[in-house]
């Protein structure tokens, strides 16, 4: 009986030293930091917003090349005339000039203007010699409504694409050497103009700059000045 009496005594004893050793175990596993640590809140950092946009004027005033206009003479006259174009061209422009108003970043919208003029001899079919038979002069002047879509671009540099339609008016000359009329009828003539581009703005002051570009309409190539107000 007291054998077992004395070993119950030494497993109370046993289970309480180990029960105290657990909890103060575990406290000393919470004090000495081996628990995760909770995760740190997600800090939003505020965006930076872009400065607010302020409408422009752009005026620009430019050179084009070639002048498209000479597409308009015919390759030849028949009957009385009889006579065939040459292959030189005496030409002036296209001159343009464009006034837009730019109200976002990335669109404006505005007119534009172009004046040229073409000149080319034509030669009589039964004539060996080099003198012209005649002239045939040409000049034109378009007015269209110009849109403008520019790309993101840096400070110095705006690429954008050009989109213009509206009409133009030609009027058309031939005449001999001495100044009477080779071909009666046809002078002034009323049609279509348009104008797609691809260009490219260079800004080297925030309201002056120049620009080229590149397309099909009344000129090929255009460049010039550009100004903003």
């Amino acid at each position: 009986m007291k054998k077992h009496i004395t070993l119950l005594s030494i497993l109370l004893i046993f289970f309480t030293v180990a029960s105290e050793a657990q909890f103060y175990g575990g406290g000393i596993y919470m004090q000495r930091g081996y628990r995760r640590p909770p995760p740190r809140p997600y800090q939003r950092y505020p965006r930076q917003k872009r400065p607010a946009y302020h409408p422009t004027v752009n005026l620009s005033v430019g050179y084009g090349f070639p002048n498209l206009d000479k597409n308009y003479f015919p390759d030849q006259f028949a009957g009385a005339v009889n006579a065939y174009k040459g292959n030189s061209y005496t030409q002036t422009g296209p001159v343009t000039a464009a006034l837009d108003f730019q109200f976002s970043r990335y669109n404006s919208i505005g007119i534009m203007g172009t004046y040229g003029k073409v000149s080319v001899p034509y030669y009589n079919f039964n004539s060996n010699g080099n003198l012209a038979a005649f002239n045939g002069d040409l000049k034109s002047w378009s007015v269209m409504f110009n849109m403008m879509t520019y790309f993101p671009s840096y400070q110095t540099v705006s690429p954008y694409i050009r989109t213009a339609i509206g009409i133009n008016s030609r009027n058309e000359n031939y005449t001999y050497p001495d100044g009477s009329k080779a071909i009666v009828g046809g002078n002034d003539i009323t049609d279509l103009a348009y104008q797609v581009s691809l260009g490219t703005r260079f800004n080297f002051s925030p309201n002056a700059g120049f620009y080229i570009e590149a397309g099909y309409g009344r000129y090929i190539v255009n460049g010039g000045l550009t100004f903003r107000f």
